[in-house]
């Protein structure tokens, strides 16, 4: 096995080309989706689309917290987040038809679901995080190379994101006034999700778009 050297700049490179190319996969696909939408419905289900590659820093970080061998085929089998999308969603009910299509697809291999919006964490923190697999065509080979795919709503990524922040601004040590706060405040994204979808349901979008693609989908398999 290679062991990692974090000098080594072509090793890097030729390492970190097919996440690349996986992470540019899997946006353009993202937006096809949301773009297919759009000129079929007239609604756009995906307010916006975060994307990242895991710094070669952050790479071995990881792995000596995880106490994982410092070596490129134990990044390969046990690092499933050197890409991360995150797509941000207007409701609920699209993470759930997003998530129905992207499992139906021949293109990507989901591996892994954890639903954290019907079962949250301890602390109010709400998502639904996939572990996927997509094929990457490289000039000598077919890699399939892991990603991890996090969907939520406007209220969702907020909160993460505030939560974030103290996490980090305590040192992870987070008082427990704080921690009571913001388990209230998940609790109040839940209910502005709702309102809000609920309005969204009242002026007309019944069901939305990728409802319609997924059954559409059904009948065709």
């Amino acid at each position: 096995m290679i062991e990692i050297r974090l000098t080594d700049a072509n090793q890097w490179k030729a390492f970190i080309i097919p996440y690349k190319f996986a992470l540019d996969k899997l946006t353009i696909m993202i937006n096809h989706i949301n773009q297919e939408a759009a000129a079929l419905y007239d609604y756009n289900p995906i307010e916006h689309i975060k994307s990242r590659l895991k710094s070669p820093e952050s790479i071995l970080n990881k792995l000596e917290r995880k106490g994982l061998p410092v070596t490129f085929q134990s990044v390969t089998n046990d690092l499933f987040d050197i890409v991360g999308i995150r797509i941000i969603c207007s409701f609920v009910s699209d993470i759930y038809d997003l998530y129905e299509l992207l499992r139906k697809r021949q293109d990507l291999k989901i591996v892994e679901c954890k639903d954290y919006i019907r079962n949250p964490k301890p602390n109010g923190y709400q998502s639904l995080h996939l572990i996927v697999q997509i094929p990457v065509t490289l000039a000598s080979e077919t890699k399939q190379v892991y990603a991890e795919i996090q969907l939520r709503t406007m209220g969702m990524d907020f909160w993460a994101s505030l939560e974030h922040k103290i996490f980090y601004k305590y040192n992870r040590d987070i008082p427990d006034r704080l921690k009571r706060e913001l388990r209230d405040a998940a609790d109040m994204t839940v209910k502005l999700d709702e309102k809000m979808k609920a309005i969204s349901d009242e002026i007309g979008r019944i069901e939305s778009p990728y409802a319609q693609l997924t059954n559409r989908a059904q009948l065709q398999t």
